[in-house]
């Protein structure tokens, strides 16, 4: 676009160089922004999503689905009847051996719901969780597996569902994104690689897609102002910029442009909102131990504590990938060493959210993006498994101390209540208020939606 001097000052002037969303920005007015669901569907039962994705897929074997009989058939074939004309990963044509649980698994609880002793602080809240042991999926390498979970079709450019969650019920923030994203690792596993498409807005405008904050150094790059560059120098280029892009969007109509004047606005919003967010400078010592966080470590600890600090301050969807649960073989070695790192903080941040009344209006998602086979792969570990698996729901509207649905003897296949991926996305929008079957973008002529075209409401796992 090619203005005078004279001319664009005259418009901007016009403009007021603050337009009305800026300048209610600037002075510090942290309204939101309204969805595309308006008025929601139903009533809503949770407000906000935290999910804590373990990237890699952990047994379910090993965590929340106990199987004496498979204890019982440790070291000898599978049953062929099980295994016949299925899909395997690697172990496919290769002698499948029954490799048992390789820890016991306890009551816990007034429901005794039996979860593997690696997890006493999560055994400790048994009451207040929902362990979903029928899980099934329908790809079994972890990249396509990563989309269907997270975008509910391994094509790319679908939206991811933090996306579609923001898009529909909008940001209860001003100066955060709706949508965040933290990545932390550990030991005893292989690291899974995770692609931003994994967090993407797809075919949603851009504004929509998850931010990803670096849980080490700076959690955004060039958050602080270069040298010489005052607030006020800052704030008068984003005004001066973004009156550029009303005047082209006046023009155009280009829907990115949109995107574009947010996405500064919220750019600027966030030097101050983010330094902020990440100091837990003021958080007392005794919460710090409780979830057994060291600030500044980017551990999972560390995130659970963050993601809490995310919540109160308003994002929708937040998502922390925990990125190596991959476990083709060293169960027996590896498996405590992911017990230690998650399950103190899970249960922390459950508790945490209860003791400040958020629990009941946030969902709390625990699981990954398939589980482990009952047979053995290179003698103590195990290979990708998508027939069965468990996820584990707290809050936001989910019944506690329940055990739902169920995989055969052996853990291989979900035989009582099989739970999809489109049933499970279902159920996570239902909780928001949002009916899946209502809730459509027009993409290439069809009208599209997360859940694609089945899904339906667990309602056996609703308070």
């Amino acid at each position: 676009m090619n203005l005078a001097r004279r001319t664009f000052l005259s418009r901007t002037a016009a403009a007021g160089l603050g337009f009305t969303a800026l300048q209610s920005l600037l002075n510090g007015a942290a309204t939101g922004a309204a969805g595309a669901v308006q008025p929601l569907h139903h009533p809503a039962k949770a407000k906000r999503i935290i999910f804590l994705y373990q990237a890699g897929g952990p047994s379910h074997l090993e965590t929340f689905d106990p199987k004496p009989k498979l204890a019982q058939m440790h070291g000898q074939p599978m049953p062929e009847s099980i295994t016949k004309g299925q899909q395997i990963a690697q172990l496919q044509g290769k002698r499948l051996i029954c490799f048992g649980p390789q820890f016991e698994f306890q009551k816990f609880g007034k429901s005794g719901l039996e979860i593997c002793k690696l997890f006493p602080q999560i055994g400790s809240i048994a009451d207040k969780v929902c362990l979903v042991r029928s899980m099934w999926t329908e790809q079994i390498n972890h990249d396509p597996a990563h989309a269907i979970m997270n975008a509910g079709n391994i094509l790319s450019g679908r939206p991811s569902m933090g996306s579609w969650v923001v898009y529909g019920l909008g940001s209860e923030s001003q100066n955060l994104p709706g949508f965040v994203v933290l990545m932390s690792s550990g030991r005893g596993g292989q690291m899974q690689p995770i692609a931003s498409r994994q967090w993407s807005s797809g075919f949603l405008p851009g504004k929509y897609q998850g931010v990803k904050l670096n849980s080490n150094g700076d959690p955004v790059l060039y958050i602080g102002n270069p040298q010489g560059v005052t607030k006020d120098a800052q704030k008068n280029t984003i005004a001066a910029v973004n009156a550029l892009n009303r005047m082209q969007y006046d023009q155009l109509r280009d829907p990115e442009i949109q995107t574009r004047i947010s996405q500064y606005e919220l750019a600027f919003q966030m030097q101050t909102s983010v330094p902020d967010l990440v100091d837990m400078s003021k958080e007392p010592q005794a919460v710090l131990d409780r979830y057994g966080a060291v600030p500044g470590d980017g551990s999972f600890a560390s995130n659970c504590l963050l993601a809490r600090r995310l919540a109160e301050r308003g994002v929708r969807f937040i998502q922390l990938y925990h990125r190596d649960w991959d476990h083709h073989a060293g169960i027996p070695q590896n498996m405590p060493l992911k017990a230690e790192e998650v399950d103190r903080p899970t249960a922390a941040l459950i508790q945490d959210l209860e003791q400040r009344g958020m629990l009941e209006d946030t969902l709390v998602i625990w699981g990954g993006e398939f589980g482990r086979t009952p047979m053995s792969q290179g003698g103590n570990g195990r290979d990708h498994h998508i027939k069965g698996f468990s996820f584990m729901l707290a809050g936001g509207g989910i019944k506690g101390g329940l055990a739902y649905g169920s995989t055969d003897d052996f853990g291989y296949a979900a035989v009582e209540d099989a739970v999809s991926v489109h049933d499970f996305h279902a159920t996570m929008l239902h909780l928001l208020g949002i009916d899946h079957l209502r809730f459509t973008q027009k993409f290439q002529g069809l009208d599209a939606r997360l859940t694609g075209v089945s899904g339906e409401v667990v309602k056996g796992i609703l308070a």
